[in-house]
């Protein structure tokens, strides 16, 4: 099992491996960020005010789930994915264990739980991955199961007619 805060040059398919980890950078989150993401995108009482939050079901003032996923995937790109091609999404299951609330300290743990190489696009295949967001507590705030579209180095291979090299063993 690989664990990489950020993959050193990106990963294709060939290189990846089932149970191969990624873990991301943290991101601090604040009542502002809550408060302007909620009047942009989900403008919920419990997102947007103090008071109305406090008397409603969370007690006080939480992140959107949407902004959670939203925070998730910036994380897990960091300032380069690490997926050759990107964080190309074929699907996706979310859920939310618990609210996210101003102050927590946010990051993601990715692990590849499988890889099925195409049989009908040999440059390509799908790679699920359970992205876990915790907080500063190691609570899970947040769960993610996404098929992602990676790309084969045989893709690369052919495009600039070079040998394959091996993944090496810290990971891509």
């Amino acid at each position: 099992m690989t664990i990489a805060t950020a993959a050193k040059t990106p990963c294709y398919l060939e290189d990846l491996s089932i149970g191969q980890r990624f873990v991301s950078a943290e991101h601090a989150l604040d009542d502002e960020q809550i408060i302007a993401f909620a009047r942009q995108f989900d403008p919920q009482p419990f997102h947007l005010d103090h008071a109305a939050a406090a008397n409603s079901l969370f007690g006080g003032l939480v992140a959107s789930g949407w902004h959670v996923a939203s925070l998730t995937m910036r994380l897990i790109v960091g300032d380069r994915a690490p997926f050759a091609g990107g964080v190309i999404g074929a699907g996706v299951e979310l859920s939310w264990p618990r609210p996210t609330r101003p102050g927590d300290v946010l990051r993601v743990d990715t692990s590849v739980i499988d890889i099925a190489p195409s049989r009908s696009k040999p440059d390509r295949g799908i790679v699920t991955v359970r992205s876990e967001t915790s907080n500063q507590a190691d609570e899970v705030v947040q769960i993610m199961t996404s098929r992602l579209v990676v790309p084969s180095r045989i893709a690369k291979i052919a495009s600039q007619s070079q040998a394959p090299r091996a993944a090496d063993s810290k990971g891509c």
